[in-house]
């Protein structure tokens, strides 16, 4: 939903009656992650793509019969080897999609909810009934870490549940027993699977992460505009004021004049940092380098990069374990930042960076897709074991 925000803001707010499809459930190889929203109005716009074209008409179609009966729908697409012009993925794998009318205020009000928050940049999530007793299909919930909007509770646990998903930033499904509850760690029904049960969508909503650039120099400004288009709230820092201006990184979220260590320990103390945070080091100065990355290999943070040449890299290395870092630490700074793709300017370095940064998390072996085999989508989450060399 975050992809379509602005515009599906306009709708509510015109009062447009609109259906929402929604990706609910992926099995294998799909384009999209479960959360993933379509929105076409009565005159037959659309916001967004579920898949990227192989079952868009399909799902167009639907949304339009959703729109003219009133009655939501969930359907199944998947990859047909019998039938050569069936509706399916190409990429083999299988989606859930539930198509809702969102046509009056009750059921915009979850969906405002929503917008509010994520325009605020508040962790939100949408819960929506996906299975259960007639009459309860589509029912949609928003939540937030301490509120909530649009329909009552699918469930006495269900906002419970929901509210641990948020916490963990991660999409996710329940089912729920009319005679059990049901574990919000684990989404198993406490009881047993008796008839009837409701079952539940929850897709959570997180503020984005954090990519922190210390150095301002041009390929700061390069990764930051990498950075915004991946999605990350953007900070660039230096202490040198001359060169850390808002017109040099207009792409930045926040450009802060600051000694870069003291800045990483006040976003620490205040815990605005988490475990999707990046740093990249890209000051080529030791006496801003060794104080920030002694501080960041310390800190529980999704990636920290440092540029630098190699001898540069094994100076670093001797100065930072004299610090008392610890070697499964130090083991955690990648520098020379970034996947060797041969790149020079300062715009192919960012995509270097980024590359980096995207393999850390996944633990992908960053080899041709032709050189590999196995799905090529993968569940958000999802990792592969890694393999020697990346980088370095």
């Amino acid at each position: 939903m975050i992809d379509i925000a602005a515009e599906l803001g306009e709708w509510c707010a015109d009062g447009r009656p609109f259906a929402l499809a929604t990706v609910v459930g992926v099995q294998g190889s799909a384009p999209r992650p479960p959360g993933t929203c379509v929105a076409v109005d009565v005159a037959g716009q659309v916001l967004g793509s579920l898949s990227g074209g192989c079952i868009e008409g399909a799902v167009y179609e639907l949304a339009l019969e959703v729109l003219k009966t009133g009655r939501p729908q969930r359907a199944s697409f998947g990859y047909s080897d019998s039938d050569a012009f069936a509706v399916g993925l190409t990429c083999g794998g299988t989606i859930d999609i539930l198509v809702r009318p969102v046509v009056d205020e009750t059921s915009r009000d979850a969906i405002r909810y929503v917008l509010d928050a994520l325009a605020e940049g508040r962790p939100v999530a949408l819960v929506t009934v996906v299975d259960g007793p007639a009459g309860t299909l589509g029912t949609a919930r928003a939540l937030t870490a301490s509120a909530s909007a649009g329909d009552p509770p699918v469930h006495r646990d269900a906002d419970r549940a929901s509210r641990a998903l948020l916490a963990r930033g991660s999409h996710g499904t329940h089912r729920y027993a009319a005679d059990g509850g049901c574990d919000p760690a684990s989404g198993e029904v406490e009881a047993t699977r008796r008839e009837p049960y409701i079952e539940s969508f929850t897709a959570a909503y997180a503020s984005p992460p954090r990519l922190l650039v210390y150095g301002a120099i041009d390929f700061a400004a390069a990764v930051a505009g990498i950075g915004r288009f991946l999605g990350y709230h953007v900070t660039v820092c230096d202490a040198r004021e001359v060169f850390t201006t808002r017109e040099r990184f207009p792409d930045a979220d926040e450009v802060v004049v600051d000694w870069p260590h003291r800045h990483l320990r006040s976003l620490a103390d205040t815990g605005a940092l988490d475990e999707r945070t990046v740093v990249c080091v890209l000051t080529h100065d030791a006496k801003f380098d060794l104080p920030l990355l002694d501080l960041a290999l310390r800190l529980p943070l999704g990636y920290v990069g440092a540029m630098g040449s190699r001898r540069t890299h094994t100076q670093r290395l001797e100065a930072l374990r004299a610090t008392d870092l610890m070697e499964d630490q130090l083991a955690r700074l990648h520098s020379p930042i970034g996947l060797d793709i041969g790149a020079n300017t300062p715009e192919e370095t960012a995509v270097s960076i980024a590359a980096d940064i995207i393999a850390a998390r996944t633990m992908a072996p960053c080899r041709p897709l032709r050189t590999t085999d196995g799905p090529i989508h993968r569940p958000a989450g999802a990792r592969r074991a890694p393999e020697p060399s990346r980088h370095r």
